[in-house]
């Protein structure tokens, strides 16, 4: 590892921890050119399929979009964060794991509305109206009744 304060290689790991469930690990290290003590961190990296947008355009997979959405989504209701974190690992974990080089964004919206839908229902109609584009308030009815079936 280069010091970010000499440049020169090496350094000795004073402290190792896990971090999000253990997919994570923080290191605590020190140089061993001039003493100098930083942090590093180490993930697992997966290879995510490229998404495929409503308009034809291919973009790589953002977990920090995906995430977004599910935070506004959830903007002022009594969820948390890390229950957005493991949504998140969930939706990378099943997208990597249909061994595509593409995935649609349709697949990963109807995916976010589906943990939203047990999640929170306020959250699920929040989502799936920007997500369906609702254009009136009659749309926000049809999706509330679905939700309680009578």
């Amino acid at each position: 590892m280069r010091c970010p304060r000499c440049d020169k290689l090496g350094s000795r790991v004073l402290d190792s921890r896990p971090l999000h469930n253990g997919k994570t690990t923080r290191r605590r290290r020190e140089c061993e050119n001039c003493g100098a003590r930083f942090t590093t961190y180490e993930q697992i990296l997966i290879k995510l399929p490229a998404v495929v947008k409503h308009d034809g355009r291919r973009e790589d997979f953002n977990r920090l979009k995906l995430q977004r959405g599910l935070e506004i989504a959830c903007t002022k209701l009594a969820v948390p964060r890390s229950r957005l974190e493991l949504i998140c690992d969930d939706i990378e974990i099943a997208i990597s794991d249909l061994g595509v080089a593409e995935v649609t964004s349709r697949q990963i919206g109807e995916s976010v509305m589906d943990h939203l839908r047990r999640l929170h229902p306020v959250a699920y109609v929040r989502f799936a109206s920007v997500y369906r584009r609702f254009e009136d308030a009659g749309q926000f009815l049809e999706e509330v009744d679905r939700l309680n079936p009578q």
